[in-house]
């Protein structure tokens, strides 16, 4: 069955419902018109990320980063109050451990230097 390109991730909520039927991954990779492959793949990358969220680890997004600095990925929007700050939390510490290295290197800099 010949269709046009959609991104697997915009199968997502049809995929879920699917195998929430019960189907196995080879019958809604027929039903969808995609391979079993790229379905399991799907399904191994979204219990991932779930796994992930629902623990506190910020999920690095990919690409170039916002220019607003602001505002939380649309998958952490979806989940409980708790678990956003979780992950504003982490994103501070992480941005705070990044300066504390940068300070290092600087200071050993500086006296490799012979400044102060």
């Amino acid at each position: 069955m010949a269709r046009s390109y959609r991104h697997i991730s915009e199968y997502e909520k049809e995929i879920l419902e699917l195998k929430e039927q019960g189907l196995t991954q080879r019958e809604i990779g027929e039903k969808l018109g995609i391979t079993r492959d790229q379905v399991h793949d799907f399904i191994k990358r979204y219990n991932r990320k779930k796994r992930k969220l629902e623990s506190g680890i910020v999920i690095k997004p990919k690409g170039r980063p916002r220019k607003d600095g602001t505002g939380l990925p649309p998958s952490v929007e979806q989940l409980s109050k708790l678990t956003q700050l979780q992950y504003e939390l982490e994103r501070k510490e992480r941005y705070i451990k990044r300066l504390e290295m940068e300070n290092e290197l600087m200071k050993d800099f500086l006296s490799l230097t012979e400044r102060k």
